[in-house]
């Protein structure tokens, strides 16, 4: 299922002969070896001899080592060195500090630092909410992980994490202007995250959890949420249950179903799964079944946590005990936040007619999506080499600014559902198709789209509960 993709991009250092058809030979050679050329630049020109950059997209490292052989096999060809260009992004880090204010001569540093800043250090001392306006807490969150759960990859530990945090706060940054930090915890006991994170809060306008397995995750929401007095949002639940959400409003609309009618299978109970049942159930879907790895949840059987027993009670109301495959014949939709390749063809092919797949496992989804599609209306899934990506940087930056606009200290479904209807809206009745049901991450109007819903949705709370 792999394709050739910029998360595997490399660059080689080639020296061919320099001949009129060399640079096109290369690239036949780059092309013939099955990547994806997206550059070729001649860096030196020699009487007999050119040295050429060759740029392209592979699928894994192995893929690269064979363009690599295949160039090499050329007569008079020699790859002198190769360079992984997403390796060379994160050199140094991603991320840097800039003053917003210009220390150039003394009476900029007595106001800044010493003596003046001891007045405002004062001024907070005696009203502590007067810390929002005049340091970073006003337009700063932490992004806070224990590694235990990154990406598709599992408890790879704090430090191997950094390079995720570092990207979410850039596109923090990049998308709606919010200072982020990623705050990388050397811990994964659930007492020590929840008092390292309360210790940590005066610095910031709110705290953004991320890539913390389930069910521990549950916990340090709840806890942070009632013992904070900022936001705390969990991003692989509520981020990825918003996105989805939007996306399954305007598939239905492609497909012409109603959400209060149509059968939906959700495969994975983690953090986001769970999320999304909540989420789903909340908007009015009447017939979902949610599976495990043992298969389908129901009130049948006794579960060891309070979210997997929530969904019993909450879920499959027909009392459907059998695995995920049987649960999808003849389902309307699938939604999967799982494992790769969990589904075949075979169950795509038993769904309703005019289905809906979101396959969503991140990298590898839990089916190919071009096998999907043979049989499915619409596919969407979390990789940006396909149509539909359902990414949650079209909800989390836009949903932080919206917070942070509006002073707000607690997150509400109110605001989910507003921020989901913001992203669905984005796609236009004339612009709604099969591929195209979820706007692009780079529309410049989402993330402002998004945080003025939620600062309304924030500031419509906080009037009911005057």
């Amino acid at each position: 299922m792999a394709n050739p993709s910029p998360g595997n991009s490399i660059t080689l250092r080639v020296a061919a002969p320099s001949s009129f058809t060399a640079t096109s030979e290369l690239a036949a050679a780059v092309g013939a070896a099955g990547a994806a050329i997206t550059a070729l630049d001649v860096t030196e020109s020699h009487h007999d001899t050119l040295v050429v950059d060759v740029t392209c997209n592979t699928t894994d490292d192995d893929h690269a080592a064979r363009v690599k052989d295949a160039l090499n096999a050329l007569d008079g060809v020699t790859v002198q060195h190769v360079s992984d260009r997403t390796f060379l992004m994160h050199l140094g880090g991603k991320l840097e500090v800039v003053p917003k204010v210009a220390l150039r001569n003394r009476d900029d540093l007595s106001r800044a630092y010493t003596p003046g800043v001891a007045r405002v250090c004062l001024a907070i001392a005696e009203d502590p909410s007067m810390a929002r306006n005049l340091t970073v807490k006003r337009n700063t969150i932490a992004v806070l992980t224990d590694g235990s759960a990154v990406l598709g990859l599992g408890n790879i530990g704090p430090a191997a994490a950094l390079p995720v945090m570092e990207g979410k706060a850039a596109l923090f940054k990049q998308f709606a202007n919010v200072d982020a930090w990623p705050v990388c915890l050397d811990t994964q006991d659930t007492e020590e995250i929840i008092m390292i994170a309360k210790a940590m809060a005066p610095v910031y306008g709110g705290i953004n959890l991320e890539d913390i397995a389930a069910p521990r995750c549950f916990e340090i929401e709840k806890r942070l949420r009632d013992e904070l007095d900022i936001p705390v949002f969990h991003d692989d639940q509520h981020g990825t249950a918003i996105v989805t959400l939007a996306a399954l409003h305007n598939a239905l609309r492609v497909v012409d179903k109603k959400l209060s009618e149509v059968r939906i299978v959700v495969s994975g109970v983690g953090a986001a799964g769970s999320a999304i049942i909540q989420l789903l159930k909340a908007q009015g879907a009447q017939h979902i079944v949610a599976a495990g790895r043992s298969g389908a949840i129901h009130s049948g059987k006794q579960y060891d946590d309070e979210h997997r027993t929530w969904i019993a009670e909450n879920t499959n109301e027909e009392g459907f005990s059998g695995s995920l495959h049987e649960a999808m014949a003849g389902a309307d939709v699938f939604i999967g936040v799982s494992a790769p390749h969990v589904i075949g063809e075979e169950q795509v092919a038993a769904m309703a007619e005019n289905a809906i797949v979101f396959a969503m496992a991140n990298p590898t989804p839990e089916i190919d999506p071009v096998i999907a599609s043979k049989h499915a209306a619409v596919v969407a899934t979390g990789r940006s080499d396909f149509p539909n990506q359902i990414n949650n940087v079209l909800a989390f930056p836009g949903f932080f600014r919206g917070l942070l606009d509006a002073g707000a200290s607690d997150i509400t479904p109110e605001m989910l559902v507003a921020a989901a209807d913001a992203i669905a809206n984005r796609v236009a009745d004339d612009e709604l198709n099969a591929s195209y049901i979820i706007p692009s991450v780079f529309d410049p109007h989402v993330a402002a789209d998004v945080a003025a819903a939620v600062a309304a949705a924030a500031h419509a709370n906080a009037a009911r509960a005057l």
